[in-house]
């Protein structure tokens, strides 16, 4: 499987901050936004990633993370000139994907929490169909929505709907078989004008092929999209790394685990990043080993 961070828009709920900076390169209290997608992606044990961003940021995103080498990876970049809805990235990512099953994920989305990574790593056998998370929101008329009967099979899914069914919110992590770039391209655009990733579920839903799972409590999913709720997610982050002294979302640290580099590569990277409090944690990973 292979995965696309979709980090494009122009983040305008964030103006004036992203009027000359993407969203997914502001910070989100000690490391780059999109970090944390990206630390997902890798927890599934995902190793080729396409990074798609406007055309005036992709330079930046490339000149942040390079083409994955040093994390034991494969980076690719594609520009995506204007916004027309989410399964536009399996249409600029065709090539990419070169037939491969994919996992999307929107690149202002953090995800933390126990059991995250088993979680993401069973998703990512996927080899058929396709499987999205539900999560309890309190406020789930502002997302997509998903209705399940008694026994938990999936009834409808719904955008914003003004009266919701559930309270179970589609989060913005999705993934799908080999046939996704096929079922996104023959996606009519909504009254919107853009196509729809719920339509894009509906159409696995509809043959039977659509699995969503439940996210209950353990698992944080924050959005990142307003300057009250970037603020929450760095308080957060900064609550749970102060007080365990572990970073979230560090790509070095998770690429050791997962064995795709070694103490070697990762003293090269605090090396490159002087005296920060990051470059000093990877110190302290060479000497103590990675963290369990």
């Amino acid at each position: 499987m292979k995965g696309i961070i979709l980090a494009g828009g122009a983040g305008t709920r964030l103006h004036p901050l992203t009027r000359v900076l993407s969203k997914q390169l502001l910070p989100v209290y000690d490391k780059p936004m999109i970090y944390y997608p990206l630390s997902v992606l890798m927890l599934a044990g995902i190793r080729e990633v396409l990074v798609i961003s406007t055309p005036p940021d992709l330079p930046l995103f490339r000149h942040l993370l390079g083409d994955g080498a040093r994390l034991g990876m494969r980076f690719a970049y594609a520009e995506q000139a204007r916004p027309e809805g989410l399964p536009q990235a399996f249409t600029i990512g065709r090539g990419f994907l070169g037939g491969a099953a994919a996992c999307l994920l929107l690149g202002d989305n953090v995800f933390y929490g126990h059991g995250l990574s088993d979680v993401v790593r069973a998703a990512a056998r996927l080899e058929r169909g396709g499987r999205v998370f539900a999560y309890h929101v309190r406020d789930p008329e502002r997302y997509g929505v998903v209705e399940f009967d008694a026994t938990g099979r999936v009834l409808s899914l719904e955008e914003k709907p003004a009266k919701p069914r559930s309270s179970f919110a589609v989060v913005g992590l999705y993934f799908f078989g080999p046939d996704v770039c096929d079922l996104a391209a023959g996606l009519k655009p909504s009254a919107r004008g853009e196509t729809e990733i719920l339509d894009l579920c509906r159409a696995y839903l509809a043959r039977g092929e659509l699995q969503v799972q439940r996210i209950y409590r353990g698992v944080a999913w924050l959005d990142t999209g307003t300057p009250r709720s970037l603020l929450e997610a760095a308080t957060f982050i900064e609550a749970i790394e102060e007080r365990q002294g572990l970073k979230v979302a560090c790509l070095e640290e998770i690429a050791w685990r997962n064995g795709w580099i070694g103490p070697a590569e990762v003293e090269a990277e605090a090396a490159a990043m002087g005296k920060s409090p990051y470059a000093d944690y990877l110190r302290r990973l060479v000497t103590e080993g990675p963290a369990p």
